[in-house]
């Protein structure tokens, strides 16, 4: 039963990772961003290619790949998302589906389709009495309670992040006090792209790495961010953990169930209290 929670709290650590950013830009700029996909799957290639081309430590290539992705999260709402603020969000839909598109086969055509494995890069376990639990997936779980109350001082104590919260509530609002919100969009949009790595490189070890690896999580991921509430930090990161343990108790009785049953829960949260995009 230990395993079971803790699998459920490492599978939720990786779901906030990639969630806070659909979250903070679901709720500022109503983009629905499948793009979210490629700067996660990218960052894990990029790793890919630092670790197995150029033989360098996990731990600095996960730094560079990250800071890698920034760039790239910044082109994409640049010169595609930017075009398309206040656009129907069949538009923002269409588009960002075509990035991740675009993406994977770039990924296709640069590394190839084979799936790449990754080793865990700690590989020590904390033994407690029968009980064996891999380092590494708790260093997971310790890194997004940082992340999360990062984060929190982040959005409550500094300028940047007041604005941005503000303008999750009211961006017309704040637009009229002069300031330049798509310049804080871009912020987050960044800052969202290179979580989203973050997530990817944390996940890359213990999942399978290939070109449709994000697809399938950034799904996971849209749940997560219905259910905790468009831009409700608090309730993205709640939301994370409830779903990863919704998935791990599940896979324990029924395996082929486990992502079914967080769709289950996104259904029941959407019947009493329905979103409004």
């Amino acid at each position: 039963m230990i395993d079971t929670i803790f699998y459920g709290l490492t599978i939720g650590a990786i779901l906030y990772f990639i969630s806070i950013g659909l979250s903070l830009t679901f709720g500022t700029m109503r983009v629905i961003n499948f793009a979210h996909t490629i700067t996660y799957t990218i960052g894990v290639y990029i790793l890919i290619t630092f670790v197995f081309f150029l033989k360098w430590h996990f731990l600095q290539s996960a730094i560079l790949a990250i800071l890698a992705i920034l760039p790239i999260g910044y082109v994409i709402e640049r010169f595609i998302i930017r075009r398309l603020y206040g656009e129907s969000l069949d538009y923002t839909f269409i588009a960002t589906f075509a990035i991740a598109l675009i993406g994977v086969d770039a990924i296709k055509w640069i590394w190839g389709a084979a799936p790449y494995p990754l080793s865990d890069p700690v590989g020590k376990y904390l033994t407690l009495g029968d009980l064996s639990l891999p380092m590494y997936r708790i260093i997971i779980v310790i890194i997004a309670l940082l992340l999360f109350f990062s984060l929190n001082l982040f959005f409550k104590k500094t300028m940047v992040g007041k604005i941005i919260v503000a303008a999750l509530e009211d961006k017309e609002g704040v637009r009229c006090l002069g300031i330049d919100v798509n310049r804080y969009f871009s912020m987050v949009f960044v800052l969202g792209s290179g979580l989203a790595a973050l997530g990817g490189v944390l996940y890359a070890p213990i999942s399978s790495v290939h070109p449709y690896m994000g697809l399938a999580v950034l799904l996971l991921c849209f749940a997560v961010v219905i259910v905790g509430g468009m831009g409700n930090l608090r309730g993205t990161f709640l939301s994370a953990f409830a779903l990863g343990m919704v998935m791990s108790f599940t896979a324990r009785f029924w395996p082929q169930g486990a992502e079914t049953m967080v769709f289950i829960a996104m259904a029941i949260v959407l019947i009493f209290r329905p979103i409004d995009i």
